[in-house]
């Protein structure tokens, strides 16, 4: 399977009338950004019989008989499923599965550029959980990995969770983890770049959605010394009666300060803030900050600190927007960590391989390393075989390699 650029077709009718101006994106999107591509020939009969009948009725007996022989002898360990049920689409939102599209075949070609991983968009007509999981099921012996996506908090924690109990391959909701992953490697750099350890400082985050809770719990799991997590409603805390089960959860593990009231309360004195919700953080709360803060603000297409006002009191300043330095960029993590987890056939994808893969991302970084510099590009050529070689090897140290 290839993924590559569709050039756009005067076959089909055009999005934009006569009298509009000409809009790139509609134009690389005519067609779709994908196709699927051969790998071996089927220029004459013989060739065709190799391919097809009869000669591919051998290797279908041989699977049956052997079933691990399918990662040799097919596409599976080579190929993800990104699925998704277009409830949480970028900033978009709930946009359904036809308009989730051009964002997952987006996926898969990053999948492709930048871990030579194929990938499968897959949009599904259900919002329902247990459809969902049933329905990966039972698509799960044609691939070697699932990317889940875009799927709406808080069913997307039980999708994953259950999946991950019921199939044998790695499961991966990127929104949850890639973000966190690539969030880490930064955070590591930053607080080397400023002398100090995780340990010693205290975060913030704003969003308890699929991204804020990962991130949180990943953090932790990292080593940082405390994170508070605040929602629409404040900080999430024991005290408050309105949490759910996902929140719950999160008020025990976070928040070993006490704090309670809003996000404002929650960052005086603060080290990092990490925006994961939108909105907008009042300049005063930022100043409120402690001395040599990190703020992480995320949200596209407007940060929750525009990046002008976090220089003003902030050691390091990263966004998710590529036209400023820092980009904290999913595309970092997902490809590479795919890449290593199917290298060596791993039934799943620990801790301690995302834990690799953020240790890796950090150290591609180096000696560069600088206020404007503590996350490398996603077009640095040496970021992908980085996080490959690095999941890669966890998976064998923690025993969930195959080969």
């Amino acid at each position: 399977m290839a993924a590559e650029i569709v050039n756009p077709r005067s076959d089909s009718a055009d999005t934009e009338s006569a009298d509009e101006p000409f809009d790139p994106a509609f134009a690389l999107h005519r067609g779709g950004k994908m196709a699927v591509q051969a790998t071996v020939p089927v220029r004459n009969k013989d060739d065709l019989s190799l391919a097809y009948t009869p000669g591919v009725a051998k290797v279908c007996t041989a699977i049956a008989e052997r079933p691990e022989l399918v990662h040799d002898y097919t596409w599976k360990s080579q190929v993800v499923a990104v699925v998704t049920d277009g409830t949480a689409v970028l900033g978009l939102g709930d946009i359904g599965p036809e308009a989730s599209l051009p964002v997952m075949e987006g996926k898969a070609i990053l999948f492709k550029q930048f871990g030579g991983v194929d990938a499968v968009p897959i949009a599904l007509a259900t919002t329902d959980a247990d459809e969902i999981i049933e329905t990966v099921v039972r698509l799960a012996p044609s691939f070697g990995g699932v990317n889940l996506e875009d799927i709406s908090a808080p069913r997307c924690f039980e999708i994953e969770r259950k999946l991950q109990e019921r199939l044998d391959i790695p499961v991966f909701h990127d929104d949850q983890h890639g973000t966190a992953v690539v969030t880490l490697a930064a955070l590591r750099n930053a607080a080397k770049l400023t002398g100090r350890t995780l340990g010693e400082l205290r975060g913030v985050i704003s969003g308890a959605g699929a991204a804020g809770v990962a991130i949180a719990k990943f953090l932790l799991e990292a080593g940082l010394g405390d994170v508070a997590v605040a929602d629409r409603k404040g900080i999430v805390s024991r005290d408050r009666e309105d949490l759910t089960p996902v929140k719950r959860e999160l008020a025990e593990l976070t928040n070993r300060a006490g704090l309670s009231g809003s996000l404002e309360n929650a960052l005086a004195g603060a080290d990092v803030f990490i925006g994961v919700s939108g909105g907008t953080v009042p300049e005063a709360a930022v100043a409120s900050m402690a001395p040599g803060a990190f703020v992480f603000a995320m949200a596209n297409p407007n940060p929750e600190v525009h990046p002008d006002v976090a220089h003003k009191y902030a050691a390091v300043v990263a966004t998710g927007r590529s036209d400023y330095p820092n980009q904290i960029n999913n595309v970092l993590a997902f490809p590479g960590i795919f890449a290593g987890a199917l290298q060596v056939r791993a039934s799943r994808i620990t801790e301690g391989m995302k834990i690799a893969a953020a240790d890796a991302l950090a150290d591609v970084v180096g000696d560069a390393l600088s206020a404007d510099y503590v996350i490398p590009s996603p077009f640095d050529e040496r970021v992908a075989p980085a996080v490959t070689a690095a999941v890669a090897a966890a998976a064998r140290a923690e025993g969930v390699a195959r080969r």
